[in-house]
């Protein structure tokens, strides 16, 4: 497989491209003069980039399966560029796309893509195997979507009641099928560490038959049963928004051209817009500069952290979003990540940010931090204090600090009934950016006294106070977990 560079007699070229948060990956496939973008994220200029870098028309968009995690690009590249979309039949999509299955081949000059029906992560998941005619008909890479994963596989409960159906097709697409693939046949993921579409993905962003057949465990459950019920044992939490991006994708994405444009409110018009139902401010800024001041009630999602998961996990697509951030060249950011997964209604954005909404006199909040040696001083001196670990429950169940609550993030909307009004919270997580933004969620509720760990359990362990947090230590991991 020819990658990022040219080959005398190899047609075939493939490049990846990855998003951060998300840790999307989807590919352009190249020919001669053509070329193919497999599962394409939405904001496309990056793909209409390479494409022009390497004097390529986009003739083709393929689709593994209706992602659930993210909005995808299929329709947008197509406005674009006249390409065709090849999409899943089961899928039953409901945009303009030519339906492929079990057999069926997506051809590019000389380069073939062979579609094989795999389901098991969805009822719709194929993988297309990429063939390079001009220098053989053996079978070069393949296109695993959610299906396979370097060192593990997708999860098959996205779909309510159908979770041991799926993982028992999933069996049989993985032995079946890919793995009837020849060993140096490249893997080529839809997703790399720190997706939730899997449970522990390695950090390699591609990986062989062959080395999957070797070293990745589940590939050597080949009990039906034994596999079925481990996929379907104690399933990673499910995000709100993987419903409807999948529903989403299905109908085809509103074109960001349709898009209204976010208007710049200076602060007297932004706290007019506010106030009108089905309106959520957004706070983009940094942890510390939100602990400083903030609008009362507005919800923090740092975009240092990771900003895409958490906004689609928390915001519900009819509430129309109001924008703070440090500074207007920031809004194009934000508004990207937002509509990746689904979140296209931003009303405008706060002009002159902060600085402009207290001299115009209007009301603000503020958070505690706390340093580690601060929430240990705490600790030792046996002060009345909850500690809220807002961390997921696998995270949360290999390394913690002793004596903290574990509520995840997303179930406080539900949960914080367990909290004490009295007493007051110091709220942790592995970095510091879901406490800030439990802190948001929790503070409109009256709770006494609420403080964030600055740092989070990476500062705490590097204190010499507390455990490691393991997800934070995977190297080339997410940025911000």
């Amino acid at each position: 497989m020819c990658q990022g560079q040219d080959h005398p007699g190899c047609a075939m070229y493939v490049q990846q491209f990855f998003v951060d948060g998300l840790a999307h990956c989807s590919y352009l496939l190249g020919a001669s003069s053509t070329c193919a973008i497999v599962d394409p994220m939405r904001d496309v200029q990056v793909y209409l980039d390479a494409a022009k870098a390497r004097q390529l028309s986009i003739t083709h968009v393929v689709l593994t399966h209706l992602h659930a995690d993210f909005v995808g690009g299929h329709r947008e590249l197509a406005d674009v560029t006249g390409a065709t979309v090849c999409a899943p039949a089961a899928g039953r999509c409901s945009f303009p796309h030519v339906g492929v299955d079990d057999g069926m081949r997506v051809v590019l000059e000389e380069v073939e893509l062979q579609v094989m029906a795999t389901p098991g992560h969805s009822p719709d998941s194929v993988c297309c195997v990429a063939v390079d005619r001009g220098r053989s008909d053996d079978p070069v890479a393949v296109f695993t979507g959610d299906t396979l994963f370097v060192g593990e596989i997708g999860r098959p409960d996205l779909f309510p009641g159908q979770a041991a159906e799926l993982a028992g097709a999933l069996f049989d697409s993985l032995h079946n099928r890919l793995l009837k693939l020849p060993d140096y046949c490249a893997v080529l993921p839809g997703h790399g560490a720190g997706s939730l579409c899997g449970r522990a993905i390695g950090q390699s962003r591609q990986s062989t038959i062959g080395y999957e057949r070797r070293n990745n465990s589940l590939l050597h459950v080949t009990d039906r049963s034994l596999f079925v019920e481990r996929l379907t044992r104690d399933p990673p939490d499910l995000p709100d928004h993987f419903g409807r991006c999948c529903a989403a994708n299905a109908a085809g994405p509103p074109l960001l051209r349709e898009l209204a444009v976010p208007r710049s409110l200076p602060p007297r018009l932004f706290e007019q817009e506010l106030r009108r139902s089905h309106r959520v401010v957004v706070d983009t800024r940094g942890c510390e500069a939100f602990a400083g001041q903030h609008i009362v009630a507005s919800l923090h999602l740092d975009l240092e952290g990771n900003f895409s998961l958490f906004a689609g996990w928390l915001l519900a697509p009819e509430q129309e979003i109001l924008l703070v951030v440090d500074s207007a060249s920031a809004v194009p950011d934000a508004l990207t990540r937002l509509r990746r997964v689904g979140l296209d209604r931003v009303v405008g954005y706060l002009e002159g940010g902060m600085p402009a909404w207290t001299r115009a006199g209007f009301p603000t909040g503020h958070l505690s931090l706390l340093s580690a040696a601060e929430l240990r001083q705490r600790v030792q001196a046996g002060s009345p204090m909850q500690m809220l670990d807002v961390r997921s429950r696998q995270e949360f169940l290999r390394a913690h600090v002793e004596g903290a609550l574990n509520i995840p993030l997303p179930d406080l909307r539900s949960r914080h009934g367990e909290l004490s009004r009295q007493v007051p919270i110091a709220i942790v997580c592995a970095s510091g950016h879901r406490a800030s933004t439990a802190a948001s969620l929790v503070q409109p509720l009256g709770l006494h006294s609420i403080a964030v760990l600055a740092g989070g359990l990476l500062g705490y362990h590097a204190a010499g106070y507390g455990p490691e947090c393991p997800v934070c230590h995977i190297p080339h991991g997410p940025a911000a977990c």
